[in-house]
């Protein structure tokens, strides 16, 4: 199984990258997990909804050059799904399970996924309605991914 978070942009502060490589090399006794980086555009401060769209469609094809046409795409958007963690390991276990080889997450930039992205996603989930940083979204995602194995192999975890 193979299981690939693509992000938009960098994850700069090194707190987040230590915890992600963490979860990371963890999951290698899984699956076998990724995350790559889409490049993000520069957003100046009042960016007109032109110029954010603008941004958003960039970032866009970035994205779609790291997707292949059988991989099956969960986007993280705030009106997406909300489930639990053992709901999510089960969606997980449910789609290795009907031979999805390599399911991809992605994570948008500070502007969030252009349309398409969204619309190109198998599904959409959520994990709050709350907003977070791009980079942090990755160390939680990395987590419940972790946490999804460990539900599904029946071994401990943190409730």
């Amino acid at each position: 199984m193979n299981l690939t978070v693509v992000c938009v942009g960098r994850c700069k502060e090194a707190f987040y990258r230590d915890a992600v490589s963490e979860y990371a090399k963890r999951l290698s006794k899984y699956c076998d997990f990724r995350i790559v980086e889409a490049a993000d555009e520069k957003t100046k401060e009042h960016a007109s909804a032109r110029e954010e769209e603008l941004i958003l469609d960039k970032e866009a094809e970035r994205i779609e050059k790291m997707l292949r046409s059988d991989d099956y795409v969960i986007a993280l958007a705030i009106k997406g799904k909300k489930q639990d963690s053992i709901q999510f390991s089960k969606r997980i276990e449910t789609l290795m399970n009907t031979g999805k080889s390599r399911i991809v997450f992605v994570i948008g930039g500070s502007l969030g996924l252009h349309e398409r992205i969204l619309l190109r996603a198998d599904e959409k989930i959520s994990f709050s309605d709350m907003t977070f940083p791009h980079q942090l979204m990755r160390v939680i995602l990395s987590e419940q991914i972790y946490r999804a194995f460990r539900i599904m192999n029946g071994e401990p975890y943190h409730k």
